[in-house]
C-alpha cells in the first residue's frame, strides 16, 4: 500500500517520498532586483535537509511588473540564474528535488505603477485599475514565460510549475469573472494558458514534468466552479501539463458562494475530482499539516503528492518528524541521527 514515504516517479522526476514544500512567497528580495539571497538559500535548503521530497520555489516572475511586490523573485534576466542554481544545487546535495513556480501577478501586482490584466477590472476598491493588455502584448507575454522557463532549466531545476491559480494573470484569463475581452483571448478563455504551457514545453527537456497550479473553485459570484475547472484543466492537460497542483480561491472578494472551507483537507476533494476525471497525477494542498492526515490522502489514493505549507514554515524538519510519528522508514541526516535513533 502506498503511503507518504513511498517513492514516486513522474517522467524523469524521482522523489524519495510524497512530501512537497509548496511555493510560498517570502517577500524577502531586499534589493528589489528579483535575485534570491541568503534568506531564500537558508529557507529552501533547510527544508531539503528536513527531508522534503520536492521543494517548489516560490512564485518567480517573468517581468518586474509581474511581481506581487518589488520584494519578489524574478527570472526575467540571466543575472538571476546563479542564485537559483545555488539553491537547487544545495537542495540536491541533501536529497531533495526542486521545481520552481513561474508566474505573473497581473492585476494583483501591488507595486506596479500600472498593473496589466486581460480586462481593466481592479481586484478590489483598494487596488489599482489595471491596463488591458493588447493582443500583441499578450503574445509578447507568452514569450516572457518561455524565456523565464528557459532560465529555470539553465538553473538546474527538476520540474517547472506554471502558476494558473490564486487570481494571478493566467487565472485572470481563464475566468469569466475577470476576462471580458472580445478578441481571440476572450473568445477562448484557455488560449493564453495553453500558449504559455506550449511555450514552456518548447524549452524544457522532454522528460522534465510540467506542473500547473490551478484554483479549482473561485468562491466569487459569477466565477467558475469545479465543473469548469475540470474542463479547462483537461484543455491544459492536452496542451502538455503532466501534473496539477490543486488549490482554490484568489480571484476577487469572497461573495455569494460563501467563505472557503477552513477545516483540515478542505481542498482534497477538488484534487481527487481532477485526478479521477482526467486520470492525471495531482498534488493536494490545504491544511494537511497533520502527518496521519497527509498519509491518509496518499493511502486513500486521493492524490499522488501532498503539499505541506504552514507546517513547514513552522518546522523545516516536518518531514523527518512525520516519518518518526508514522513510524515510517526515512533517511535522516547522519548529523541528526541521535534524535531519530530507529529511523536513520
Amino acid at each position: 500500500m502506498k503511503d507518504l514515504f513511498t517513492p514516486y516517479q513522474i517522467k524523469n522526476l524521482e522523489l524519495k517520498n510524497r512530501v512537497v514544500m509548496p511555493p510560498m512567497c517570502q517577500y524577502s528580495v531586499t534589493k528589489k532586483d528579483g535575485i534570491a539571497n541568503d534568506w531564500h538559500y537558508i529557507h529552501y535548503v533547510s527544508r531539503a535537509i528536513g527531508g522534503a521530497g520536492v521543494i517548489i520555489i516560490e512564485m518567480t516572475d517573468v517581468e518586474p511588473d509581474g511581481r506581487i511586490t518589488d520584494y519578489d523573485l524574478g527570472l526575467w534576466s540571466d543575472e538571476q540564474i546563479p542564485a537559483i542554481k545555488r539553491i537547487v544545487d544545495a537542495c540536491h546535495q541533501h536529497g531533495a528535488k526542486v521545481a520552481i513556480q513561474i508566474a505573473h501577478a497581473g492585476r494583483k501586482a501591488e507595486d506596479a505603477a500600472v498593473p496589466v490584466a486581460p480586462s481593466p477590472i481592479p481586484f478590489d476598491e483598494n487596488s489599482k485599475t489595471p491596463r488591458e493588455l493588447t493582443t500583441e502584448e499578450i503574445k509578447e507575454m507568452v514569450e516572457k514565460f518561455r524565456l523565464a522557463t528557459e532560465r529555470a532549466v539553465k538553473a538546474g531545476v527538476d520540474a517547472i510549475e506554471i502558476h494558473g491559480a490564486h487570481g494571478y494573470l493566467i487565472h485572470q484569463f481563464q475566468s469569466p469573472f475577470t476576462n471580458k475581452r472580445t478578441d481571440e483571448y476572450g473568445q477562448d478563455l484557455t488560449k493564453f494558458g495553453k500558449e504559455v504551457i506550449q511555450a514552456a514545453k518548447s524549452v524544457m527537456p522532454s522528460e522534465m514534468p510540467l506542473i500547473m497550479r490551478v484554483s479549482a473553485v473561485e468562491y466569487v459570484d459569477n466565477g467558475y466552479g469545479l465543473k469548469e475547472s475540470v474542463a479547462f484543466s483537461k484543455v491544459y492537460q492536452e496542451a502538455g501539463v503532466d501534473m496539477f497542483h490543486v488549490s482554490a480561491g484568489g480571484e476577487g472578494q469572497i461573495a455569494a458562494h460563501g467563505r472557503p472551507g477552513t477545516h483540515a483537507a478542505y481542498q482534497v476533494p477538488f484534487a481527487r475530482e481532477i485526478k479521477e476525471k482526467l486520470n492525471v497525477p495531482v498534488i493536494a494542498v490545504g491544511r494537511l499539516d497533520e502527518p496521519a492526515l497527509a498519509n491518509a490522502v496518499i493511502g486513500n489514493e486521493e492524490a499522488d503528492l501532498v503539499a505541506v505549507g504552514r507546517g513547514m514554515l513552522r518546522n523545516p524538519y516536518w518531514t523527518l518528524e512525520a516519518a518518526a510519528t508514522l513510524k515510517k522508514k526515512n533517511t535522516v541526516p547522519t548529523q541528526y541521527s541521535p534524535a531519530f535513533p530507529s529511523r536513520s
